[in-house]
């Protein structure tokens, strides 16, 4: 005996006991039916959204140049779950996961497409609350290594002690110092940074301390330096190392007086800006050879901040790939979802010896060349794909499973913490099925709590 379909009634019954947002739409672009919880996610009413085009009564921000209903009408593939936001009735935002499929009647005719969406609020909430924990201001880690700076940052917020950041070029220097100025008082206050090692001796010296009407051959008019540009607030002095034994001479009696005079000038100013200092350089060594004043040395690295290299936080990648997709997709209008596995895997072999900046300008190059959803290997730059090749015929398949593995998990764990161990987020973060996922989490032994992060409490 075969099975009975359903009749008209018990579908409706079905679409209207579902929490998800269900809405179709006719050929013409005409909603036809419009199920309870649409009416609940968007504030719009069935009787005001039947008979209405679909973009007025859906107002989101996939509709005019990246609708998903009409990229499945016309290629008759569904979309699953991408996700945007609406605007309800009221003007509030609404963070939503959209699915689509194709209506056909029983002669197989395409006669309209169906919209499911889901309100995801509360994930928005819990995301949020997740990169609080990672961020502060634009800088992002999860890295045990990071913890010390992270832990350091709101007590040197609170004080206005000269700090001198540490770190390889690229490891985000200035975006340590940006952290520690908008985390404290001084928030409101100017964030001027010089980067001394790209002026010349003279120049540097006029965007410092600024000069007088006349002091030299062209200055017309006063020219106010950083110094007193950073007024109350930080004044952020990178590659510090790069200055002449006789800017570090003046610098000195700026930090030991606590006050400045512009070139041609008379009358002293005070310093009233937090100084920080940034170097990719040993001081302490430059201080032995000679090559740095070891005053200057121990007046600006009163608290010396030491920020790790990325091939010392490699679990920070996928993190790290999200945080520059997301804000891509932003400021490009763009909606790319993530890396395909095998691109991850690449960006996890790579030592990155442009660190954090080199990842960054990597993931932007792919934005240019990706033209689908997810960055494929193609999308990287030929030096990183040919370095770590995923089949070498040099490599023993072993060795090449090792690192696959390794860096596979590297980059679940990553993405399952960030999601809060919600395996079906983590899955579409990483660009897979959440049965890949659920498959990969057996085979590489990767421990899980015992609660999913499906459910917010």
């Amino acid at each position: 005996m075969g099975i009975k379909p359903l009749d008209h009634a018990s579908t409706e019954a079905i679409l209207e006991s579902i929490c998800d947002g269900v809405f179709t739409v006719d050929a013409t672009w005409r909603i036809t039916s419009f199920n309870r919880a649409a009416e609940e996610i968007t504030g719009v009413e069935r009787e005001d959204a039947i008979g209405q085009i679909c973009s007025e009564v859906f107002r989101c921000s996939l509709c005019e140049s990246n609708c998903a209903l009409a990229e499945t009408l016309q290629s008759g593939k569904p979309i699953v779950q991408r996700e945007g936001f609406i605007i309800r009735a009221d003007g509030q935002r609404v963070p939503i996961s959209i699915s689509t499929a194709v209506l056909r009647d029983a002669a197989g005719n395409v006669i309209g497409g169906a919209e499911t969406f889901r309100d995801l609020s509360e994930i928005e909430i819990l995301r949020n609350t997740l990169q609080q924990r990672y961020h502060i201001g634009d800088l992002i880690s999860h890295s045990s290594t990071m913890k010390p700076v992270f832990d350091l940052i709101p007590t040197l917020a609170a004080s206005s002690s000269t700090v001198l950041i540490e770190g390889e070029t690229g490891t985000g220097k200035e975006l340590v110092a940006r952290a520690i100025h908008s985390s404290g008082a001084r928030a409101d206050e100017p964030f001027v940074a010089v980067n001394c090692g790209a002026l010349p001796d003279n120049l540097l010296e006029s965007e410092l301390f600024g000069y007088k009407k006349g002091a030299f051959t062209g200055a017309q008019q006063d020219k106010p330096g950083r110094l007193h540009l950073a007024g109350r607030g930080t004044l952020f002095l990178d590659e510090i190392g790069e200055i002449s034994a006789l800017q570090q001479v003046k610098l000195l009696r700026v930090l030991q007086e606590l006050q400045f005079e512009p070139l041609g000038g008379t009358k002293p100013e005070p310093l009233e800006a937090r100084i920080i200092a940034a170097t990719n350089r040993n001081l302490a060594d430059m201080v032995t050879e000679g090559a740095f004043r070891q005053d200057l040395f121990y007046r600006i690295q009163v608290i010396t901040l030491e920020l790790p290299p990325l091939r010392a936080r490699m679990e920070d990648i996928p993190l790290l790939v999200a945080h520059f997709i997301r804000r891509f997709n932003q400021t490009q209008n763009r909606a790319i979802q993530g890396c395909l596995p095998d691109t991850m895997n690449l960006l996890m072999a790579h030592d990155w010896p442009g660190n954090v900046r080199e990842l960054e300008n990597i993931v932007e190059r792919a934005f240019v060349l990706c033209r689908s959803e997810m960055i494929e290997p193609a999308h990287l730059p030929a030096t990183l794909r040919g370095s770590h090749p995923l089949v070498s015929a040099n490599n023993s398949e072993t060795g090449i499973r090792i690192q696959r593995d390794l860096s596979e998990k590297h980059a679940i764990l990553a993405a399952l913490e960030e999601h809060n161990y919600n395996r079906q987020a983590a899955a579409r973060a990483l660009g897979i099925h959440k049965t890949t996922l659920y498959r990969k989490i057996k085979a590489l032994a990767i421990p899980l709590p015992s609660q999913n992060g499906r459910h917010i409490s």
